[in-house]
């Protein structure tokens, strides 16, 4: 319960709640508001909790509305629609300015560092990176194009493929300590870092979900390390703190730089369905000659790395001075 009256649920609860009423659907609301079902059906039973109200009566395979859940629908509704109107009002870009949106590791490791290839192409656009590992009503929050990796259905009708990736183990050449691994198995005994990832996103950079792709029982780290973002994870790869899941996309840069190895060469690479990049340009974009510029020029990096990559496939299997220390 909410201990004043003058107290309000947060804009999260009251957006979950909106959209599973304006669908009758929490299946529906979540891919709206790009969540799990279950998250949305979490918004929705502490907000009852707050308010101390049933707000859907749960049947099977349907969802209604109760008599409190239809009045609080129509006022949230409201606030909501009035809350974007004024923002969008507020938040007006200035003429030209370009919004991107991406989740902070891709913006980090993979984008930004290819920035001023494009402000080189194209010195006349201004824009706005807005990295974030919310995913944006893109409509509503004035975003002109969102990456975002997901599963093709998740990424809807019109969204564009950039690339997929390729996830495999690396480490410095630090923690291997004149020890091989020859295969999976031999990851026991060391420390596993570890994408911490509650809403199931990303399940290609869990480390059972590699364990079951190569086939691999029964290891045991010596210890994990957990970490809320991916760039974060990765520096502590660097640093020798473990072996972490690298993702192609990110990490080539550090192999050849020496920052990193693969310890078990280009052996153990998986290639999930879903780990793909898209991006998606929302209606207000679509027209737009920067957004159009800027798809193009990320089709154009993204090719370039497939070419880069496709050579270095092609290249011997050379296992680098990844057996630790001479």
């Amino acid at each position: 319960m909410l201990k004043r009256a003058r107290e309000l649920p947060s804009l999260d609860l009251l957006k979950g709640f909106e959209a599973a009423a304006r669908n009758l659907s929490f299946t529906k609301a979540a891919a709206e508001l790009f969540v799990t079902q279950s998250a949305i059906s979490r918004q929705v039973q502490t907000l009852e909790g707050q308010l101390g109200v049933a707000l859907f009566r749960r049947h099977h395979r349907e969802l209604r509305l109760t008599e409190e859940g239809q009045t609080f629908y129509k006022t949230t509704g409201e606030v909501l629609r009035l809350l974007r109107d004024v923002t969008g009002r507020l938040g007006a870009r200035p003429a030209g300015m370009l919004t991107v949106t991406t989740t902070v590791s891709f913006a980090g490791l993979w984008l930004v560092p290819r920035l001023n290839d494009f402000r080189r192409l194209h010195p006349g656009i201004d824009m706005r990176l807005a990295a974030t590992n919310e995913i944006q009503d893109l409509e509503r929050e004035g975003i002109d194009l969102a990456i975002r990796y997901c599963t093709p259905k998740a990424a809807g009708r019109g969204a564009t493929h950039l690339f997929g990736e390729l996830v495999f183990p690396v480490c410095s050449k630090s923690v291997l300590a004149g020890r091989k691994l020859k295969s999976p198995q031999d990851l026991s005994d060391h420390v596993l870092l570890h994408y911490d990832d509650p809403e199931r996103r990303y399940p290609w950079l869990s480390w059972d979900v590699w364990f079951e792709l190569t086939q691999t029982q029964g290891v045991k780290p010596a210890g994990t390390l957990r970490f809320s973002h991916y760039d974060q994870l990765m520096q502590a790869a660097i640093e020798g703190q473990g072996i972490a899941l690298g993702r192609s996309r990110f990490v080539n840069k550090w192999v050849k730089l020496g920052k990193l190895i693969l310890p078990f060469g280009k052996r153990y690479m998986s290639s999930p369905a879903d780990s793909r990049a898209y991006f998606i340009v929302p209606a207000r974009g679509a027209m737009r000659p920067e957004v159009a510029e800027f798809s193009r020029w990320l089709l154009q990096q993204a090719r370039a790395e497939d070419s880069d990559a496709a050579l270095a496939a092609r290249a011997p299997d050379v296992r680098p001075a990844s057996d630790g220390p001479k």
